[in-house]
């Protein structure tokens, strides 16, 4: 027996001895006793440690690729050292959130900031900048924009962090100029799909035909998904130039990519797809009434049509609905006698035979996906109508869709005007697809519904939402305005008990958070 196996078995001995008790087990040292197992078991241990052979070195990794973007100010770096470890002010009794701001509802906005500015993260904050990213989805994007190449470079290195590898930009120094076709070529063929995609992105914006060629390459040897994500970046800069590559996908093999081709196709109105859709729709609906299709031909199938309702719905309902919404809006005014868009949504379409439900949501759905806000006003009718009344759909979710494509000052004045005539009950969906900082009336309006319900005594735990989203969206030259509301005011005889001091805490919260986010702001202007 060598003397490694004697070793060994002794220290097997010990194990076994440690295992069983020493009472149980006798050998394992003088009189048995745990004495003096410790001391055998110690002198083992060092002699085992003692006996191992260093193992070869591996090799050192590249060095990470320079990042040329500059560093943000050192105050702006000691900030998201802070928003990235989530210090908060502790929750009160009962879960109270406290006066003091929620720094991880503001990280968003320090990434978002800094990614205007072109900076890069510092170097020691990128590894929690990853992890960051790892643990919440929603800052992905703008976590690995900042994070850059180091951010990649890392990814390879720790198993934690390959998400980082599967999707995102990568950040500034991440693709090469664009205008050099042979690195183009290169990492295109050889990338991640990570560096594939931002590099796509990077084409696409800078010469949009460019791109489409370099995606056509390599599209039939494609995985079907990675099918489907290249085809979604030809959102950006969409045109009829795109239209034969988008015409051919129609007959992919996979159902996601020609469901993709089909509704990039409809908002190119002029497309011989939506020429197609637009001749089946306005055999379907007219002045005199609505007959839905009697079948799905194989036409509309390659179109884009699907089958199958879903569960609830009819299947000529389903077919019509979605005829409508991939025909240009353009055909409609012909079809009606030159009315206007509003003229035609207030027209009570086979109102008798029930369809004019189905053919507004129809509209909804094509105004959003055409972008076309002459439309989307006239479904969205006037702020201070009631929401059942509204002439195209009463449902916040489609109206929310239809604000996004106004101009930015008409969405907002829409939405405060919604706000002073009904309140903020049904105004949390409208207010999240508003441009932030929100403009001076849609601010006002929000902190006046906020006031109002606090002078009423309401349940102020109804409204935590509503104020979560005024500390990450109100202009922080607000704050100043909203002093007078931080003291406790009297509470009304009917208010709900301890509201007053809810509702002052809450405004404390609002104030610190504006300033906050001021204070950010100055942090990350590049000194000069």
């Amino acid at each position: 027996m060598s003397k490694a196996d004697e070793g060994y078995g002794e220290w097997e001995e010990l194990v076994g001895a440690a295992l069983l008790g020493t009472d149980r087990r006798r050998g394992a040292g003088p009189a048995g006793s745990p004495e003096a197992l410790l001391d055998a078991a110690a002198v083992h241990a060092v002699r085992r440690r003692a006996g191992l052979r260093p193992a070869p070195a591996g090799p050192r990794p590249v060095p990470a690729p320079t990042d040329p973007r500059p560093a943000p100010p050192e105050a702006a770096r000691r900030r998201l050292a802070q928003l990235l470890a989530g210090r908060t002010g502790a929750a009160g009794r009962g879960g109270r959130r406290g006066a003091a701001p929620d720094l991880t509802e503001l990280l968003p906005q320090w990434l978002a900031a800094a990614g205007r500015y072109g900076y890069r993260a510092p170097a020691a904050l990128v590894p929690a900048l990853l992890d960051a990213a790892r643990a919440r989805t929603d800052l992905r994007p703008q976590a690995l924009a900042l994070a850059g190449t180091r951010g990649l470079w890392l990814a390879r290195l720790n198993p934690d962090w390959r998400f980082a590898l599967r999707g995102g930009a990568g950040g500034g120094g991440g693709t090469p100029d664009v205008t050099d076709r042979g690195a183009v070529e290169r990492l295109w063929q050889e990338g991640l799909f990570a560096e594939r995609v931002a590099l796509l992105g990077a084409v696409r914006a800078h010469d949009a035909a460019a791109a489409l060629e370099l995606m056509a390459t390599t599209w039939t040897a494609e995985r079907a998904e990675d099918r489907l994500m290249f085809l979604d970046s030809l959102r950006v800069g969409l045109s009829h130039a795109d239209e034969p590559f988008l015409e051919a996908a129609l007959d992919d093999r996979s159902r996601n990519v020609r469901a993709t081709a089909a509704e990039l196709l409809s908002a190119l109105p002029q497309s011989a797809l939506a020429g197609r859709m637009a001749e089946r729709a306005l055999a379907c609906v007219g002045p005199k009434g609505v007959t839905p299709p009697a079948e799905c031909d194989a036409g509309m199938l390659r179109d884009g049509v699907v089958r199958q309702p879903p569960a609830g719905r009819g299947e000529r309902a389903w077919w019509l609905g979605q005829l409508v919404e991939a025909a240009p809006l353009s055909c409609w005014r012909e079809r009606f006698g030159g009315l206007s868009p509003e003229e035609i949504v207030a027209l009570p379409v086979a109102a008798g035979e029930g369809w004019t439900e189905e053919l507004h949501a129809a509209w909804c759905r094509a105004a959003v996906r055409q972008r076309d806000p002459q439309w989307s006003r006239a479904l969205l009718g006037p702020a201070t109508a009631p929401p059942a009344a509204a002439p195209g759909t009463a449902s916040l979710a489609e109206r929310a869709k239809l604000l996004e494509t106004l101009p930015d000052a008409e969405r907002a004045q829409w939405v405060a005007q919604f706000v002073r005539a009904h309140g903020l009950s049904e105004a949390f969906q409208l207010l999240g697809v508003c441009v932030v900082p929100w403009a001076g009336p849609l601010g006002r309006a929000v902190v006046d519904a906020l006031d109002i319900a606090r002078e009423a005594g309401s349940y102020p735990w109804s409204f935590s939402g509503v104020m979560g989203l005024a500390e990450r969206c109100l202009d922080p030259a607000e704050a100043g305005r909203l002093e007078a509301l931080t003291a406790t005011a009297e509470e009304p005889p009917d208010a709900v008990p301890g509201a007053a001091a809810y509702w002052a805490e809450a405004f404390q919260r609002l104030v610190a958070t504006l300033r906050l986010r001021e204070a950010m702001l100055t942090e990350l202007s590049p000194t000069t």
